[in-house]
This record gives structure tokens, C-alpha cells and sequence, in this order.
């Protein structure tokens, strides 16, 4: 029988509060069905269409990139910097992002590779694979007559030639160029572009001028001969370490004839150099400008330029306004710009903080490998990254990486095929601690799948003859 005084209590409450909810009944059920009931939560993606990266570390989502496919809807810049220390992975994806772009017709890629081992750069094996001969930047073998790069090559601009003879001489010296010497360099130059006709001008014309310059050119400004020649000489002398020092050979004639810039990839093999020495931003900045007005044009084919030890070109007031340039007219026409560097400090710290602001302002997309805490802090800080991120960025493991595309900040662990490994990983790389590291702890995450596999398999049996009329049960969910 029903309690008159529990029906009463019940109507006098409903009356005050509104309906009470009824309670309900436990469900029991597999988890296979509750898993419709309570969706795992999972950012957005950034799209179906480009290049395979690996997967998203918490929703287990494939990850993948394409700065042509996202550029003007979540790009605003298709430019990229890769941040992290060494073994961590950084080459890995360096290298099979390349590999997959490739895959599509229209893409074309240039890389500078700085690194290297046994006579040999980094790159080295990807070009064999491809059939592509690697174009060493060597002293040596430029003196045998291999390759050379002509700063006065006439398929560059006379105002790209004077800007480049400036950068050069500007790097060298460590400060810009003053008024008078300016002028000295810029009448030196026109001089040469007049008269020398039947062949490529070459640095030793714009050395012999500096040092012997034409009264007329003097006139022209109403000055002494013996004053122009004195501004010029400093100049003089830094361009003839390009002529007659250490680096003669590499830039003192014509253009090697036969280097293919119609490859799909083409590697700069800047090895032999020593990184630590002014040699290497300036290859890096006769490289840059020969490329702009050489490779870089308006024939709708979407092109990377692959930058490795980028600090060189960031680092540089001189190169960086160089690039910076190239980087704004490259978007344009189809110009994703690749900066790999170890240490964000190393380039907001140095002498060129304005123009690597610039140039990092351009990266929409930024790649962050482990670092240590008071690193990742301060590249946070710097890129403007969530808390989260920064505080992840010290615990992660080879291989996998904060990626910040314009705003949207994912973990994602990068994925490698068994075709590219034997590409990616070189004996070299094999060695490092980082990197051996990485490949054990891909092992052992492939070894516990497959024992997750193993059980899921083994209680999916037992479940299926313990209950013939359910579904698969994996347990029992109470909701």
C-alpha cells in the first residue's frame, strides 16, 4: 500500500521545486556501446589534404601539414621554424617532410645542409635515392674547378649584384658600410657592368677596379682619384678574400655551367665549411640571393627552400634583411621558407634581435623539440605559447613535438615509414644518444600495441563465449 505521507511530501516538494527527477537504473553494458555515450574530447585537425606528419599524441588522430593547403585560410605565412636540441628528431622530419612533398607533382625543394660526415653531407643519401648529384660548396674542389657561384651573375639584377657585394663585405667587417666606401663599391661596380661585355663579370674585375678606379667616376662627384681609391681599399681588401684567401675558388669566376635548377630537389652541400667561421653566412647569403633571381618564379610551382644551422642567416643583420626580403617576395609566388635552429636564444640574443623578430613574425608555423626548462620558457614567452606547452616542452621524447600552427597548438608524435628509416637515420645519426633513444622507445611502443592487440583479441574471445547473444565486450561499463 501506498505511504499517504511520503505521496504528500512528494507532491507539497514537487510544488516548491518543480518536478523531481527520477532515478534511474544502472545500465550495464560493453564498452564498446559506451563509448557512443561518452565521446572522447579531441581538437580540431588542421584538414585531410597534405602531407602526412604522424598523429596527435591525445586524441591518437593522424597529424597533417600542408603550408600551401593552409596558407590564406589558417596560414597567414607558409614560412616554418623547427626549434629544439640536438637528437631529438629534428633531422628525422626535416627529412621525410621533404620526402612526402615530393610525392606531388608540383613541389620543388632546395636545402642547405650545413651537416655532415665523412666527405659528405647529411642530405646525401636522399640524393643518391633520387638520382640528384649534391652541389658541394667546397674551396678545394672549386680549385679543381667544380662548383662555383658567381655574385656578378648576369641573370641576377644589377641592384641584386650591388646588394649582395654589400652584404658580403658588410658580414666580413662585422659593421655596415660607410658612406664614402659605399660610394667607391657602387662606382666600382657600374664601372664593370659598362665595360665588360663578352664575358660574365667575376670579383677580381670589381677588386681591380677598387684598387686602379677611373678619374671620370671621380669628376662625376667632383672629388680626388686619390680619395676614391682610399675609400674603396678597405672594400678592396675584404673582397679579395674571396678572390685570393680562404675562400678563393667558390665565387671568383663564372657560374658553374649544368646545374640543374629544374630538379625536384636540389641540396647545397655546405659541409666543408666550417660553421663556426664568417664563411658560412656569407655562402648562405650568395646562395639565398643566387636562388631568388635563378629558381625562384612565377610557373605555379610551390617550392621550399630548406634551411639547416638557419642561425647563420638569422643571426645576421646583414643576411637577415637579405632573407627577409626574399621571404616577403617568395610568398608571392609560392615560397615556404624552412628555418631549422637549435636554441631561439641564440638568435633573439644576437646582434641581429630586430630582424630575426621580423623573420620569426612571418613563421606562422613554429615546431618546438624538447629543451631544457629555462630554454622552453623563454622560447615561450617569445612565440606567445600556452602555459601548458611550455611546461610539457622539458618532458618530451624523441620524436615527438609541439607544433603551433598559427594558434593551433597540438602534441604530435612523427611518424616513419620502414622506407625512409634507412634515409633518415645515417650511421652518424645512429650513434647519437637521442636518436638511438628514439628508435628504442618507437620499438617498445610497437612491442606494447601489439601485446595490447594481443589481450584485447584474448578477452574479446572469453566475453563472446561467456555472453553468445552480446556483442563484443572488452569489460562492463556502468553508466
Amino acid at each position: 500500500m501506498a505511504d499517504p505521507i511520503g505521496a504528500i511530501t512528494e507532491t507539497f516538494t514537487s510544488f516548491l521545486f518543480g518536478k523531481v527527477e527520477t532515478t534511474r537504473m544502472p545500465v550495464r553494458t560493453s564498452t564498446g556501446q559506451a563509448q557512443a555515450v561518452y565521446l572522447p574530447p579531441a581538437a580540431p585537425g588542421l584538414g585531410d589534404s597534405g602531407v602526412i606528419i604522424g598523429r596527435e599524441v591525445y586524441s591518437g588522430k593522424g597529424y597533417i601539414y600542408d603550408p600551401f593547403q593552409l596558407y590564406g585560410q589558417q596560414l597567414p605565412a607558409p614560412h616554418w621554424l623547427v626549434l629544439g636540441e640536438s637528437g631529438n628528431g629534428k633531422s628525422a622530419l626535416e627529412k621525410t617532410y621533404v620526402l612526402r612533398q615530393l610525392r606531388f607533382r608540383d613541389r620543388q625543394v632546395v636545402v642547405l645542409d650545413a651537416q655532415g660526415e665523412d666527405g659528405v653531407g647529411e642530405w646525401n643519401l636522399i640524393a643518391e635515392e633520387l638520382g640528384i648529384t649534391p652541389i658541394r660548396l667546397d674551396p678545394m674542389a672549386a680549385l679543381d674547378g667544380l662548383i662555383r657561384l658567381n655574385p656578378l651573375d648576369p641573370a641576377i639584377t644589377s641592384t641584386g649584384q650591388l646588394a649582395l657585394l654589400r652584404t658580403i663585405i658588410e658580414v666580413a667587417m662585422g659593421h655596415g658600410l660607410d658612406e664614402r666606401s659605399g660610394f667607391a663599391l657602387k662606382v666600382a661596380h657600374a664601372y664593370v657592368n659598362q665595360t665588360i661585355v663578352d664575358r660574365q663579370p667575376v670579383l677580381t674585375d670589381i677588386v681591380e677596379q677598387l684598387r686602379h678606379p677611373e678619374a671620370d667616376s671621380a669628376e662625376a662627384m667632383n672629388v680626388d682619384i686619390d680619395d676614391v681609391r682610399a675609400w674603396g681599399l678597405d672594400v678592396a681588401l675584404v673582397l679579395d678574400r674571396l678572390v685570393d684567401g680562404d675562400l678563393r675558388g667558390m665565387f671568383d669566376g663564372p657560374t658553374t655551367a649544368g646545374i640543374d635548377l629544374s630538379a625536384p630537389l636540389i641540396v647545397f652541400d655546405l659541409s666543408h665549411i666550417d660553421r663556426n667561421s664568417i664563411a658560412m653566412p656569407i655562402l648562405m647569403a650568395i646562395v639565398g640571393v643566387w636562388l631568388e633571381h635563378t629558381w625562384i618564379r612565377p610557373d605555379r610551382k610551390k617550392r621550399i627552400f630548406l634551411v639547416e644551422e638557419a642561425w647563420h642567416i638569422i643571426n645576421s643583420p646583414f643576411v637577415a634583411q637579405l632573407f627577409q626580403r626574399l621571404l616577403k617576395f617568395g610568398r608571392r609566388l609560392g615560397l615556404s621558407f624552412v628555418a631549422v635552429v637549435h636554441h631561439l636564444s641564440d638568435v633573439v640574443d644576437g646582434a641581429a634581435a630586430r630582424e630575426a623578430a621580423a623573420i620569426l613574425k612571418m613563421a606562422s608555423t613554429r615546431t618546438i623539440y624538447a629543451q631544457k626548462a629555462d630554454e622552453a620558457r623563454a622560447t615561450g614567452r617569445v612565440l606567445g605559447l600556452p602555459r601548458w606547452a611550455v611546461e610539457i616542452i622539458p618532458t618530451l621524447s624523441p620524436g615527438i613535438a609541439v607544433w603551433d600552427v598559427n594558434g593551433n597548438v597540438q602534441v604530435v608524435k612523427h611518424l616513419i615509414t620502414e622506407a625512409e628509416r634507412p634515409l633518415v637515420y645515417t650511421d652518424r645519426a645512429m650513434t647519437e644518444d637521442g636518436l638511438a633513444v628514439q628508435l628504442a622507445a618507437e620499438a617498445e611502443a610497437e612491442a606494447e600495441e601489439r601485446a595490447a592487440a594481443a589481450v584485447e583479441q584474448q578477452l574479446a574471445h572469453e566475453a563472446a563465449e561467456a555472453d553468445p547473444y552480446g556483442g563484443p565486450s572488452y569489460g562492463s561499463t556502468v553508466a
